[in-house]
């Protein structure tokens, strides 16, 4: 198990219990809300759900699965590094009825056979926390010929332009980092190890993996969005994007 993995899946096992609320209303919700401000946004999810095989890299809670389950998909499977982050997903699987797999696992590599699914999904799980250049390819072998990869991420913007301090911001309106060569970033005093690419370097990853790009949400906040995140502010986010979301089909 490479460092980061390890550090990762120890981190998200502290963090567990703080998570538990949040995926108590987000399985209780019908309409998927995204991100630190909770936006509506019709665009993220995968068209035609229905009757598809999905699989959630990074699944926290899993309540993306069950939207996805909602939507009447033949079967989803939520994959995560933390047993207690997934306990409390079973729990709410219980609780809910609905029908989401669950399988602890790295999505760097993960223990499904080739050509899988139809989609392979991620907010702020894989997508963040894990590798690009090992879990991307892994989604590829994964997914189905014509199978869609979505993922939600940091916008690359607020990465340069959070202080160094403590990794907390506030983001502010200045670049204080290099653009390029972002790649593995550890904030000071923070446990978990993240990943965030420039926007030429998501492209040339998911062409060589075997993708053509879709789509590019960069997503910009209304103005009267709140949020409870120390690291952005609504004024921020109606000027930058705070989050953007990658489309991609499998060739």
């Amino acid at each position: 198990m490479s460092d980061h993995i390890a550090r990762n899946r120890a981190t998200w096992a502290g963090f567990a219990p703080d998570y538990v609320h949040n995926g108590r209303v987000s399985w209780a919700r019908d309409e998927p809300k995204w991100g630190v401000f909770g936006i509506d946004d019709d665009r993220i999810l995968p068209a035609g759900i229905e009757g598809k095989d999905v699989v959630e890299l990074g699944c926290g809670t899993a309540y993306v699965s069950s939207w996805f389950a909602r939507r009447g998909a033949r079967s989803v499977i939520g994959l995560d590094l933390t047993g207690e982050q997934l306990d409390t997903a079973n729990a709410l699987r219980a609780e809910h009825g609905l029908p989401v797999a669950l399988v602890q696992g790295n999505a760097e590599c993960t223990p499904f056979p080739d050509a899988s699914f139809d989609i392979a999904f991620s907010e702020y799980g894989a997508s963040l926390w894990c590798d690009p250049a090992a879990w991307i390819p892994e989604a590829a072998r994964i997914l189905r010929p014509g199978g869609e990869l979505t993922f939600l991420t940091n916008g690359i913007f607020i990465e340069v332009c959070i202080p160094d301090t403590d990794g907390e911001g506030p983001a502010t309106d200045r670049m204080l980092r290099p653009y390029f060569g972002l790649g593995r970033t550890e904030w000071p005093e923070e446990p978990g190890v993240e990943f965030h690419l420039t926007h030429g370097d998501w492209i040339r990853l998911l062409r060589a993996s075997g993708f053509e790009i879709l789509d590019l949400i960069e997503i910009r906040v209304p103005a009267d969005a709140t949020t409870s995140s120390p690291w952005v502010s609504t004024d921020w986010a109606t000027k930058w994007p705070v989050e953007e979301v990658w489309k991609a089909r499998k060739r």
